[in-house]
């Protein structure tokens, strides 16, 4: 019965243990060199070293990018503000000795690339891609976490972001998947929220710009957001269940950002150098392609992207059917709602088809293969010389043939059926049901 007792407390002190959140502090202080001032503080620790880590890759990229080098003025201390011993075992992580159970870690971050994989800090702005951004505990990936963004003074600054709300600018995730998968922008955004009915819910939709445009370009832009949302809302017969009832569309149309557009659970990146006043139908084909994705690899996952490791690159052979498929309908549901003619679609259907057909590639790679290449061509950075000309196909382009194909065979073959009645099924049978993101996340490489 003693014994009993001691395991019982024994397990209940490391049940609380685990439920000490990690915490951070960003400060924005020295924005106008892109630097931010960031400590993080790791609780209830177990004895020995600590090991802390600098994210090597960034959800729903998957190549390597190293964000330690961005990394320095690093400090640690303990729970007394004791300094701690730091020393590196290797490029991306160090390692704290001597602590009493407690770690606080102080460093500066260097950013100044506004897209979906890295940070961008500015006087205008703090444009945050998590994995770039905050350093991690090793054994401690299913704590939850709750940051704290601390606004510049005299700045007219609002936090935009997927993560939960807790008070005035803090934030919380349940754990460190969840944070990692939720870029926050910070400036001054403008926002612009609608709700949507769904199956007798009420789910809110955000648009959180920070552009240079007027308000009513946001307004017209919000509007035909609204369509894009509802158009494949009827696709799939549904909107997602989001977490806290909210998706959030980040957009940054500002000279100093670079283009992209980055799918995570709950919201999407959407940055370019253009503006509304140009280029609005452009960037409203980036927002139909981002926005499918909270069906198509958001929930209608991989597994071989379950959990997402961070230290290492991340490989998986279904690409063609995550990003192909999705950018097969990025450009028809612009038809539907009227924001592109059918001639246009038409054009960009044939030069996928003549790509393809008439690409060397294909006879060294399939659609599987050409996914796994991924970490080599997805944003990756290399020097040499390579013989991708000849030996690649896009898998946004593989897989968008593979869509049309099968949308043309379905609509030829059976009664009221098409690429539409599919993706309901592969849906309502694996997104749908899908179930919650392991915790755990590979540590090292």
């Amino acid at each position: 019965m003693k014994y009993r007792f001691l395991l019982i407390l024994l397990l209940a002190a490391q049940w609380i243990a685990a439920q000490e959140k990690v915490r951070y502090q960003i400060f924005f202080d020295n924005a106008v060199h892109h630097e931010a001032r960031i400590s993080a503080t790791f609780p209830s620790l177990p004895g020995g070293p600590v090991k802390i880590n600098m994210s090597r890759s960034s959800p729903g990229r998957y190549a390597l990018h190293e964000f330690a080098k961005h990394v320095y003025q690093l400090s640690a201390t303990d729970s007394k503000g004791k300094t701690l011993t730091v020393s590196r075992p290797d490029p991306y992580s160090w390692l704290v000795t001597g602590h009493d159970g407690t770690v606080n870690v102080t460093y500066t971050l260097f950013g100044n690339r506004a897209d979906g994989t890295y940070t961008g800090i500015t006087s205008l702005y703090a444009h945050l891609n998590m994995p770039a951004t905050f350093m991690w505990a090793e054994g401690l990936e299913n704590r939850p976490v709750e940051v704290t963004f601390n606004l510049p003074a005299g700045k007219n600054w609002n936090v935009a972001t997927q993560l939960k709300p807790e008070s005035g600018t803090t934030f919380s995730a349940p754990h460190l998947q969840y944070f990692m998968d939720s870029p926050t922008h910070i400036g001054h955004n403008l926002l612009r929220e609608w709700t949507v009915n769904d199956r007798g819910k009420t789910k809110t939709i955000q648009l959180a710009l920070h552009h240079n445009g007027t308000n009513a370009e946001a307004d017209a832009y919000a509007d035909r957001i609204k369509k894009v949302v509802q158009e494949q809302q009827a696709i799939f017969g549904e909107l997602p269940d989001y977490d806290f009832g909210r998706y959030t569309f980040l957009a940054t149309y500002l000279p100093q950002a670079d283009g992209d557009g980055m799918e995570h659970r709950n919201s999407t990146v959407l940055t370019s150098n253009s503006s509304l006043r140009q280029n609005a139908g452009d960037l409203l084909g980036t927002v139909s392609h981002e926005f499918f994705h909270a069906w198509n690899v958001e929930r209608i996952r991989p597994a071989t992207l379950e959990p997402f490791k961070f230290m290492e690159a991340n490989m998986s052979g279904e690409l063609w059917f995550a990003e192909g498929f999705t950018n097969y309908y990025g450009g028809l549901v612009l038809v539907r709602t009227g924001d592109e003619s059918m001639g246009d679609y038409a054009k960009r259907l044939t030069f996928v088809a003549n790509y393809l057909i008439n690409s060397p590639g294909r006879r060294y790679f399939n659609a599987l293969e050409m996914s796994q290449q991924a970490p080599f061509v997805d944003a990756a950075v290399s020097i040499e010389p390579h013989n991708r000309a000849n030996t690649y196909i896009s898998y946004y382009f593989y897989g968008e043939a593979i869509a049309l194909a099968l949308d043309l065979s379905l609509r030829g073959q059976f009664k009221n059926v098409t690429l539409d009645t599919y993706m309901r099924r592969v849906w309502e049978k694996y997104g749908k049901t899908e179930k919650p993101t392991p915790l755990t996340t590979s540590a090292s490489p």
